[in-house]
């Protein structure tokens, strides 16, 4: 759960980090580690029909490729909409990361047409560590990295 003046100081920093011309992507990511609840943070690249990872905060994955329709990350794309999942262990397609993550949000990141270009991914130890505060935040993250989506 994000309050507004947290969203406001993350989107904030987040833009700061985009007109400074830093590595966009990964410094983002930094500092959405940052957050209590997100203990893996990262982005994947929509490349055709497959989700593949750039840069991220935490332990590494075996899912660097993942196929559209499979997982939350691939389903979030084959649906086209966000996925805030409240307990992971409920999921019949669920691709576990880490045996301690407990619930899942993923938010697209959109060109200007609509089209997506990847997602946000952030996974939580706890049930229920996400809502729409996460997700209103994450948007506004996308917003930013889509952007400087070639540049970053």
């Amino acid at each position: 759960m994000v309050s507004e003046q947290e969203q406001d100081q993350i989107a904030r920093r987040v833009g700061a980090l985009a007109s400074r011309g830093r590595r966009l992507r990964s410094e983002a990511m930094r500092v959405l580690s940052e957050l209590p609840d997100y203990r893996w943070v990262g982005v994947y690249r929509l490349e055709g029909d497959t989700l593949v990872l750039d840069e991220f905060v935490g332990a590494p994955t075996e899912h660097d490729r993942i196929p559209v329709g499979r997982g939350v990350c691939g389903t979030a794309v084959a649906e086209d909409r966000n996925v805030v999942v409240t307990d992971v262990r409920e999921l019949d397609n669920y691709l576990a990361c880490s045996l301690e993550t407990r619930s899942e949000i993923v938010v697209l990141i959109r060109d200007r047409s609509g089209g997506i270009l990847g997602q946000i991914d952030v996974d939580g130890h706890r049930v229920g560590a996400f809502d729409a505060s996460d997700e209103a935040l994450l948007r506004r993250v996308a917003e930013v990295l889509a952007d400087r989506w070639e540049e970053a």
